[in-house]
C-alpha cells in the first residue's frame, strides 16, 4: 500500500480499510467480538492483548519497513486467530536480527520480530511471485472459562 491508498481487509466481519496499525488493532478487535461475544462468550484479556501487539508490530514493521502494507486478513481458526499481513518488500525478518533475537549493541528499534516470534504459535513468511512478502502469524485466543 503506497501513501494514500488503504488495504483490502478479508475477514469473518464486515469489511474495513486498514492504512494505521491502530485501525488493525480496531479491526483485529473487533474480529475477536464476532467470534467471542465478549457479553456471554468472552475471549481470555492476555490472548487478545497478545494477539493486538503483534496485529500493531506486523502492520507497522509493513508501514516503516515494507515498502507499505499491501494487505491485512484476519481470521478466526479452530486454534485461535490467524494473521496475514502482505507488504512490498522481499526482505525477510529474521534475515535482519536471526529469528527471535534482540539487535545487538546500542541500536534503537527492532524489538518487533522477536515479540511476534515469542508470542506467535506459528509464522510463516512467504515470498509473493509479484513482489513483497506475506507474513501468516497464528496466535492461540482461548475462552475465558477454558482453563490455561
Amino acid at each position: 500500500m503506497r501513501e494514500g491508498e488503504s488495504a483490502t481487509v478479508r475477514t469473518c466481519a464486515p469489511a474495513a480499510r486498514v492504512t494505521t496499525a491502530a485501525s488493525a488493532r480496531a479491526h483485529a478487535r473487533a474480529v475477536v467480538d464476532s467470534r467471542w461475544d465478549p457479553s456471554t462468550h468472552p475471549a481470555r484479556e492476555e490472548d487478545v492483548i497478545d494477539l493486538l501487539l503483534v496485529v500493531s508490530e506486523l502492520v507497522s514493521n509493513a508501514l516503516r519497513h515494507g515498502g507499505g502494507l499491501a494487505g491485512f486478513e484476519v481470521t478466526p481458526v479452530p486454534e485461535g486467530i490467524r494473521v496475514d499481513v502482505r507488504d512490498h518488500s522481499d526482505v525477510v525478518p529474521a534475515a535482519a536480527y536471526g529469528p527471535g533475537s534482540p539487535p545487538a549493541g546500542g541500536r534503537t528499534g527492532g524489538y518487533g520480530w522477536p515479540l511476534v516470534v515469542r508470542l506467535a504459535r506459528e509464522i510463516d513468511v512467504e515470498k509473493r511471485s509479484t513482489g513483497g512478502k506475506t507474513i501468516s502469524v497464528l496466535l492461540p485466543v482461548r475462552d475465558l472459562d477454558r482453563p490455561v
